[in-house]
């Protein structure tokens, strides 16, 4: 009977018998090889990556420099300054990982089910790749900021110290906690498109303070103090108010921060457990049948018709295209209430809905991005540059029998809203004209600049990895030829020449039609060159 040699022994997993120490640095490890993989790719990305980290850098230390001001401020105001910082950043650590949901594979629970560790050792390794990083290092730069604005001595100095690491530590351990919590939802198409509607619902309501301020209905200074004071007893404002008071109220204010953070660190570990071990719930079967919409009614059978279909049903079901339409409504709503004032411009009103128009058209920038490896089966039926006309054309008539009523209702809102009912017509004429414009280029940057829309279960990805500076150039390409183009009678009309509006239309067709030609013809002869471009692995 032969004995095992010691060195064919199986050896330690890597961290094992460690402890925390050896988890810690393990993941600590893996993360940064993460991140120094990002060098060792193509020059796009390695120039990404170091944008990134200098804008991170530089983010840091403008934001520690600015908080560093308020020491100069008077107390009240210093204090609630740093009340709604820390607050943002809770609030911004909280609903940041949910957009990224689908790209960090470390956000997803699922992802993780199969490694062997336990759910604590597990957890820990988490909260240590969260806090590995340079935005991690960005917020935590910024948040000991607040010590230089609010410390008023040694006791504040002293409190400061933990009262800092507190708020940070419940940054990220209540951002691993919403993630893990909502994490089976994301993972299906109702919650990716309740989760963009809900960050576009944030986004308007956080305009709300500053369409108040532009109407005269408070003061800046005294809505500041308020919000401050609604704010005081949550963690964030308790965190600041240790570090202003530097005493006994302080010290027992740290100590509910602690508090706070256990509580919450237990209830990630629980959820994070439970996500392990809870199979994903099954869909419902999807039935098929035969229905007659109203383009059926409307087109005869052939190749427009099915492409209008088609582009309909994608705005329907693909989370990613209502993201699209819903960012251009309410970016347009957004810049529309922080421009209102008591006193609108005389052409404010045709302004914002030449605003909301551009902001639709830009959608139309990349229309076969969206359809990624599947566009060669349309690609095989193009043999000729008739075909690829008419498949733009009913991309470009499902993009208006949407738009061409919403843009009425943002001319009807922009004008009530300005108080200038007479201009809804000039408005909505100019809208129709520059939504034709911007069909029309976009037709052209579809084919000259195209990009992969990568197909994930986050919808607000941009382009494949690689493709970021293309798909920026082409946007902002786009847009400089929309107004460029436009501009015969869009100066004419914000000058106050309205009776331009009645020609729009007809321009806005013209600048169509032309653009589906050009881009037909630039298409035929470089369709596997379109084909590579959109089938980038993503």
């Amino acid at each position: 009977m032969t004995t095992p040699s010691p060195t064919t022994a199986p050896g330690p997993a890597p961290g094992a018998g460690n402890g925390v120490l050896g988890t810690v640095g393990l993941f600590a490890e893996l993360k940064l090889r993460l991140l120094g993989g990002n060098l060792r790719g193509d020059a796009q990305r390695k120039v990404a990556f170091v944008l990134t980290l200098v804008v991170a850098l530089v983010l840091a230390a403008l934001g520690f420099f600015l908080m560093s001001l308020l020491s100069l401020a008077p107390d009240d105001i210093a204090f609630s300054v740093t009340v709604m910082a820390y607050a943002s950043l809770l609030v911004s650590w909280m609903v940041m990982p949910l957009l990224a949901f689908g790209l960090d594979d470390t956000l997803d629970p699922a992802k993780l089910a199969l490694f062997p560790l336990r759910t604590r050792d597990l957890a820990l390794g988490l909260f240590t790749a969260s806090v590995t990083g340079v935005w991690p290092l960005a917020t935590l730069v910024v948040t000991f900021g607040g010590i230089t604005a609010l410390a008023s001595g040694p006791g504040g100095v002293l409190l400061g110290v933990p009262a800092v690491l507190l708020q940070f530590a419940l940054c990220v351990v209540a951002s691993r906690l919403v993630t893990t919590v909502l994490s089976g939802a994301l993972r299906s198409r109702r919650g990716r498109d309740l989760l963009a509607v809900s960050v576009i619902l944030v986004v308007l309501v956080a305009q709300v303070p500053n369409l108040m301020m532009n109407r005269g209905l408070s003061d800046p200074t005294a809505m500041l103090h308020q919000m401050a004071v609604v704010l005081r007893w949550t963690p964030p404002g308790m965190a600041a108010h240790a570090i202003a008071d530097g005493g006994l109220a302080g010290l027992a204010e740290i100590a509910v921060l602690a508090v706070l953070v256990v509580l919450c660190g237990w209830l990630w570990i629980k959820a994070l457990g439970r996500a392990l071990v809870t199979p994903e719930a099954s869909g419902k079967s999807a039935s098929v049948r035969r229905e007659r919409g109203l383009v059926d009614r409307l087109l005869p059978d052939g190749p427009l018709a099915a492409v209008v279909t088609k582009e309909l049903k994608y705005i329907r079901r693909d989370p990613r295209f209502r993201v699209n339409w819903g960012s251009a409504l309410f970016l347009t709503l957004v810049l529309g209430i922080s421009m209102g004032g008591d006193q609108p411009s005389d052409g404010q009103a045709v302004f914002l809905a030449l605003l909301g128009a551009l902001m639709i058209a830009l959608m139309a920038g990349n229309v076969f991005g969206i359809d990624g490896r599947s566009l060669w089966m349309n690609a095989v039926v193009f043999g000729a540059e008739r075909d690829l006309r008419a498949d733009l054309a009913g991309r470009h008539l499902a993009n208006a029998m949407i738009a061409v009523p919403v843009l009425a209702v943002i001319a009807v809102g922009s004008a009530l809203y300005t108080d200038q009912a007479a201009r809804i017509l000039p408005a909505l004429l100019a809208s129709w004209g520059m939504l034709g414009v911007g069909l029309g280029v976009g037709s052209v940057t579809s084919v000259l600049l195209p990009y992969t829309v990568p197909d994930r279960m986050n919808a607000f990805t941009g382009a494949a990895p690689g493709q970021g500076g293309q798909a920026f150039a082409g946007a902002v390409a786009a847009a400089v030829a929309m107004i460029a183009l436009a501009a015969p009678f869009v100066v004419p009309m914000l000058l106050g020449v309205l009776w331009v509006s009645a020609a729009a239309p007809f321009y806005g067709l013209l600048i169509a039609a032309l653009g589906r030609r050009l881009a037909a013809r630039v298409a035929h002869r470089r369709m596997p060159e379109l084909l590579e471009a959109v089938s980038k692995p993503t």
